[in-house]
């Protein structure tokens, strides 16, 4: 099967080539048949591919897999309609690249979707609510488990306590996530089984939270501690797994996505996702990426890197290089910060010593393997810039593994001094714009330990594109929806929308760091694909390209900023075939 399917990429891959000009005005007869013909539509493609009048383009022809022509609705009707060939008039509305999503952790968050969502909740009543309504629908579930809570609901404490769940569910284990991932909140049946008491000891990396009177554990565990629970959680079932990826497969598609760079702890779900390949379920490309952990690369590790590069090489699903992280999130106060947190005298912890760091950075690079440092904190990325520009000057030019393209994933508040080191050494921002949400539920904590001068420079898309450095964007998923046009309206307006439909805050959370439209929709788009070596193939609507296109039902660049969010993809096509279509 997998043969066939590059003979025949092989052969369109020909064809469009041989079609690649045909966007010029007609010429006296007419090209082989398209199967796909996009009329009438606002083409957001790069300048270079004007129509033969001067004038942008309005319309695209897909034959096989692949783009042949991009140009003006009846020139490419003349040239390229045949009997069988599918025609769709767009009406003016935008038609874009297949969207590219360059941070989720895709299996987890396929699978929080059964579980208690707690995204939204604002309060203590709110939690125990979803919490209660969950548990009590599914009673023979041996645990509660969830996500999405977050720190500006239990106010100043801006951390859970494991009574608040022990009054709803005292008979059965309960695990919920924050929805930064970084902290997690347990009943007191789950600490009990884990053996939680006052004596057990903060793992490296993880801290149990303690009350202060008592020295009991609260219930609250940060980073690495939530495994003392979590390792108790019972895996979820091949065909568990399975369903719960094919529907986010099929949610992904609707939403207009083409590509993920899956980060941290989704490896073992390529062998799924390969199922749902054989199956004809696979309606997205996935670049998975496989953790690497302090003190460093194991001769193991150095193994399995070796052959998942050499299995995971196709088109469709990939080996996504390396994932490594550095520190925590503000909010809970484990991102490391080259000054203390404004109201501590803390500066959070790095969770690698500088040195370990360093040497598997480097080892990495001289194995040609990209990789992806989760730095939130600006002494975080500080160290991340140092490792990549050291492990270039000591390594040399990349041969034969593409362009050396490392990314720092989150980049949350920087220091001044290493903003311009980004283009200086190829290195991708990778952002998560609605992180930047400025509700007080969200943002707010962030704010409060950071204080002004910092947040000045928080989430600085504009400050690092003025400074000439690749912008990339992603979800974070399930952090927050998978839902890229909801990110797309936060990195334009950098606002929500109140209760009475008022944008807040006045002004905008930073304002200066909004964006453009099209710098939003490139962040989406090529600069993924550039982050990932995918740009000669992907992330934009041009002849000989793979036809990944996405129509949508309005005019974005007509649209106010703050009705982005609103957006609905009306067709989705992936590799020339329509996967989602609205009705």
């Amino acid at each position: 099967m997998r043969l066939c399917r590059l003979f025949r990429t092989a052969v369109a891959l020909v064809a469009a080539l041989l079609g690649a000009f045909a966007g010029a005005p007609a010429r006296a007869g007419a090209s082989a048949p398209a199967d796909l013909l996009i009329v009438d539509a606002r083409v957001y493609a790069p300048s270079a591919a004007l129509s033969g009048s001067g004038r942008p383009p309005d319309a695209v022809a897909v034959r096989g897999e692949r783009i042949v022509a991009v140009g003006e609705s009846a020139a490419l009707v003349a040239r390229y309609r045949g009997p069988g060939t599918r025609v769709v008039e767009a009406r003016g509305r935008t038609l874009l690249p297949g969207l590219q999503d360059g941070h989720v952790h895709f299996l987890g968050g396929a699978l929080a979707q059964a579980r208690v969502v707690l995204d939204g909740a604002a309060d203590v009543p709110e939690l125990q609510r979803r919490v209660k309504a969950w548990a009590d629908a599914n009673p023979a579930a041996p645990w509660v488990l969830g996500r999405g809570w977050m720190y500006a609901a239990f106010g100043a404490e801006a951390l859970p306590h494991r009574r608040y769940l022990d009054a709803i569910v005292p008979d059965r284990p309960v695990l919920l996530h924050a929805a930064d991932g970084h902290s997690a909140w347990a009943n007191g049946r789950a600490l009990e089984l884990a053996g939680i008491t006052r004596e057990t000891p903060d793992p490296p990396n993880g801290i149990v939270v303690r009350d202060p009177r008592t020295g009991e554990p609260t219930g609250a565990l940060k980073e690495a501690a939530i495994g003392l629970v979590g390792k108790l959680v019972p895996r979820p079932t091949r065909d568990e797994q399975l369903a719960a990826l094919r529907a986010a497969v099929r949610q992904a598609s609707a939403f207009g996505l083409a590509r993920l760079h899956s980060l941290g702890g989704d490896f073992p779900a390529l062998e799924l996702l390969e199922q749902l390949e054989r199956d004809g379920d696979l309606s997205v490309r996935f670049d998975v990426a496989i953790s690497v952990a302090p003190p460093g690369l194991t001769p193991a590790q150095r193994q399995e890197i070796l052959g998942a590069r050499g299995r995971w090489s196709g088109d469709a699903l990939a080996f996504g290089g390396v994932k490594l992280m550095l520190d925590g999130v503000i909010d809970a106060k484990t991102a490391a910060l080259l000054e203390p947190y404004a109201d501590d005298t803390r500066r959070g912890d790095l969770f690698w010593r500088r040195e370990d760091f360093l040497r598997t950075v480097a080892e990495l690079d001289a194995l040609g393997v990209p990789m992806a440092t989760h730095a939130i904190g600006d002494a975080s990325i500080r160290l991340a810039l140092d490792a990549y520009e050291a492990a270039a000057r000591a390594n040399g030019p990349w041969r034969g593994r593409g362009v050396r393209r490392h990314k720092i994933e989150h980049v949350e508040t920087i220091a001044l001094a290493d903003v311009g080191r980004f283009r200086a050494l190829d290195v991708t921002a990778s952002f998560q714009p609605l992180h930047a949400n400025p509700e007080p539920g969200w943002i707010g904590v962030w704010e409060r330990n950071l204080g002004p001068v910092r947040t000045e420079r928080g989430f600085a898309w504009a400050l690092l594109e003025r400074a000439g450095a690749r912008v990339a964007f992603g979800s974070d998923f399930p952090v927050v929806t998978l839902d890229p046009w909801q990110g797309l309206q936060m990195a334009v307006a950098r606002q929500y929308v109140g209760a009475d439909g008022t944008p807040l805050p006045p002004g905008g959370f930073v304002p200066a760091q909004r964006l453009t439209l099209p710098q939003a929709l490139d962040a989406y788009t090529i600069n993924v694909a550039q982050a990932l070596n995918r740009d000669a193939d992907e992330g934009s609507i041009a002849p000989g390209k793979r036809a990944d296109l996405v129509l949508v039902d309005r005019d974005l660049a007509a649209t106010p900023p703050l009705e982005l969010a609103a957006t609905r993809v009306l067709m989705t096509v992936f590799d020339g075939r329509v996967v989602h279509e609205a009705r």
